[in-house]
């Protein structure tokens, strides 16, 4: 049975053929570790499987629910049009820092805006000013705080648009119903808020890789 040493080599075969070696993305990434950030930013493939997502979508407005050090916001952003907008959205000052320079560095920084604060917050604020839909969501923040941030992200998108939630599996405890993890309570919580949901269709997709097991689970908007 494979495990985690086959993962990582897996994981680094494809991203050493498909992805290739990018100074801005490493770059990021050595920024976040000299600034003591903790080392849970996507993968190199993953972060590919969101920038071909937000291709594919055609996204000219993407909206990131944790940003920790902006890896996945290069990533995103990058597939935006020249005048698209991406806003991610970071609770920590020391996080949102290093984010903003990743950015500038990137030359990013008047495409992706990080504003900075709680995300429950920051998502009341974009629904109370009426902001125009996101054609692409990225909710990858704290767990027990998934299905405030799926409700809100469904009154920030609309029909065509898609959702994306990170880290839904949790080492395969999000099959226990049992559980008093509140990262696990939370992910079961959007889980069913999205089955119970009529205007929008979902999967969920599990994953190993340099980062464990895990998966992402990926809801489009109906109506």
């Amino acid at each position: 049975m494979a495990s985690q040493p086959t993962w990582d080599a897996v994981d680094a075969y494809f991203s050493d053929t498909l992805v290739g070696h990018d100074p801005v993305l490493a770059g990021a990434l050595a920024a976040a570790d000299e600034a003591g950030l903790p080392k849970i930013a996507v993968a190199p493939n993953q972060g590919k499987l969101l920038h071909l997502l937000a291709l594919t979508q055609g996204a000219r407005r993407i909206l990131e629910v944790g940003t920790l050090g902006g890896y996945s916001t290069i990533w995103l952003a990058r597939a935006l049009p020249a005048d698209g907008t991406l806003i991610t959205l970071e609770l920590d000052p020391r996080h949102a820092e290093v984010a903003r320079g990743n950015l500038k560095a990137a030359g990013l920084d008047g495409v992706a805006e990080v504003r900075l604060g709680r995300a429950a917050d920051s998502l009341a604020g974009l629904v109370e000013q009426g902001v125009e839909p996101f054609d692409l969501v990225f909710i990858d923040a704290d767990k027990p705080s998934n299905p405030e941030y799926f409700r809100r992200a469904l009154q920030l998108t609309a029909p065509g648009s898609l959702i994306i939630v990170d880290n839904v599996v949790r080492g395969g405890a999000v099959a226990d119903a049992d559980s008093d993890d509140p990262a696990v309570i939370g992910t079961r919580a959007v889980h069913e808020l999205i089955a119970a949901e009529p205007r929008v269709t979902a999967t969920s997709v599990q994953t190993v890789g340099s980062k464990g097991y895990d998966g992402f689970t990926l809801v489009r908007v109906q109506s």
